[in-house]
Order: C-alpha cells, then sequence, then structure tokens
C-alpha cells in the first residue's frame, strides 16, 4: 500500500464534506486494511474506524488501544482506498485538552477526512470517576482543543462531537441533546449521539443541532430503511463494531463446530474469489 499524497488527501477531505450538505449516506466501519479496500469496491463513499474492530484483531478489549497503535492503524486505512476516512478517535487520548489538541494534529497527519471525539471518560479512568461521562464543560474544552487543531493545521478535517449517554448507561435524551448543542457551539461539524434509535430521539437530536448534519448509529438490524432515516433528517448512518462483530459471529460459530471435530461450519467464499478482492 502506498500512502496518498497530498493533492490527493485534500481531494477525498474535500469529497467527505460534500457529503454532508445533502441526502443521507452509510459509512461502514472498517477494521482492517482489507476491509477498508472490500468496501471500495461496493460503491460506498467513506469509511470510518472501529476502535473495537480493530482492538479484537490485537486481542485486546475496546478502548485498550494506544494513541501509537490507533495512528499507526489510521494510517493503514487511509493507504488502502482512495476513500475518506472518518476517525474512531476516542476521547483524543489526552488527560487535558493541550494534549488532544497536540494528538489530533498527529491523527490528521495520517490523512483522515474526519475525527471524532467522545466525551465519555476511558475505561481505564472510570473506575475514578462518579460518572462514566464528563461533566460538559469538559466535553466543550476538548472539543474546542480539537477543533483549535484542526484550524491551525489549515487542513479541511470535519469534527465530530459525540455525546455518548446512551452507550454509557446515561439515557437521558435531554442531556445528550444540551451536550450535542454545546459541541456544536464548541465547533464540532457533525453531531453524534451513538445509542439513541426512537423516531422521537433521531428528531430531537436533528432538530436540536440543525443545519449542522447528524449522524446515526444503526448497531444492529432494523425495520427501518436508509430512505426512512433520510426522512428523519439524519446525514449519515455507521454501523460501529457491528460488522466487526458480525466477522466474529461467523468465525465463533464455525470454530466451535472444529473444535469438536466437526467441519460442516466451513463453509466461505473460496481463497480465489477473495483474491481477487484485493490489490494485486
Amino acid at each position: 500500500m502506498t500512502a496518498p499524497d497530498a493533492k490527493a488527501i485534500a481531494e477525498r477531505r474535500a469529497r467527505f464534506r460534500a457529503l454532508h450538505e445533502r441526502g443521507c449516506f452509510i459509512i461502514p466501519n472498517s477494521w482492517d486494511a482489507g476491509t477498508t479496500h472490500y468496501f471500495s469496491t461496493l460503491g460506498f463513499k467513506a469509511v470510518a474506524s472501529s476502535s473495537a474492530g480493530y482492538a479484537w484483531t490485537l486481542a485486546q478489549k475496546d478502548g485498550a488501544l494506544t494513541l501509537d497503535q490507533t495512528l499507526a492503524h489510521l494510517r493503514d486505512l487511509v493507504a488502502a482506498s482512495d476513500l475518506p476516512v472518518n476517525a474512531d478517535f476516542v476521547d483524543g487520548f489526552g488527560a487535558t485538552p493541550a494534549d488532544v489538541a497536540a494528538n489530533v494534529t498527529r491523527a490528521i497527519d495520517t490523512g483522515i477526512a474526519g475525527i471524532s471525539i467522545e466525551d465519555s471518560y476511558p475505561p481505564s479512568q472510570r473506575a475514578a470517576h462518579a460518572e462514566p461521562l464528563r461533566p460538559v464543560s469538559e466535553g466543550v474544552e476538548r472539543i474546542k482543543a480539537a477543533r483549535a487543531a484542526i484550524d491551525k493545521s489549515g487542513q479541511d478535517v470535519m469534527l465530530v462531537g459525540r455525546a455518548e449517554n446512551f452507550v454509557q448507561g446515561r439515557p437521558d435524551i435531554d442531556d445528550a441533546v444540551a451536550r450535542l448543542k454545546a459541541y456544536s457551539e464548541a465547533g464540532a461539524d457533525i453531531l453524534f449521539a451513538p445509542g439513541i434509535s426512537t423516531p422521537e430521539q433521531i428528531k430531537a437530536v436533528v432538530d436540536a443541532v440543525a443545519p449542522k448534519p447528524v449522524s446515526l448509529l444503526v448497531g444492529g438490524p432494523s425495520p427501518l430503511s436508509l430512505k426512512d432515516y433520510e426522512a428523519m433528517g439524519v446525514r449519515r448512518i455507521s454501523v460501529g463494531g457491528t460488522l466487526a462483530r458480525v466477522a466474529w459471529g461467523a468465525t465463533m460459530r464455525a470454530s466451535e463446530l472444529l473444535a469438536q471435530g466437526n467441519f460442516t461450519g466451513m463453509e466461505g467464499p473460496p481463497g480465489a474469489a477473495v483474491n481477487k478482492l484485493m490489490h494485486g
């Protein structure tokens, strides 16, 4: 894989921003270069990284990756296809807003087109805090720091502000909306409350931050279609670690049978078919 040049990166970033201006698109979450490349062959317009999916490939729990591991992973994804890459950058890997700014600067240098910052504490720090979510004021300062780093870089990287209420056991839509409004005012380009699912919750978020785009997580089977979500005002849909979980599910089912001496689960596309999907 060859890293794209500055002109190619700028063009990807322009395409990524344009995707958020109208309509609704699906941004699948890849966990390695192979899945990133494969998604590019299916007509998707962008990909996002999955911190969980990648962590599992390293026999690590979600949230255990280091900054350097994440940056190396992002470089691999950027080089794997010509699609814009949105970085799952957890909480920014920094104890302070200044740390977040420095780390976002390093992430920009990987060639990403978007970067998300969560407002929950990382797993290693949660035991030291009464709540899994940072105070809104801290979340705002970290978004401001990321915004300043992007502006200073002069690069057109989109910033995603995330309210983690519904994935951290605090499903309070009013608090999530208040957080997203604060992050929007602090400079986030895209707003995201992973875990919301009802039309009422989605409408509340879309209305609160309009006209800025809203990203929605669809983490499992849904009776609603892309057009249904578009009609609610959603601009993009991610699937988080879902595709990685689907892959793990297939592997677990087949390998559990194999461990019993049973080969009936050994189904999959021929190696030649997979090879045709790859570079070279």
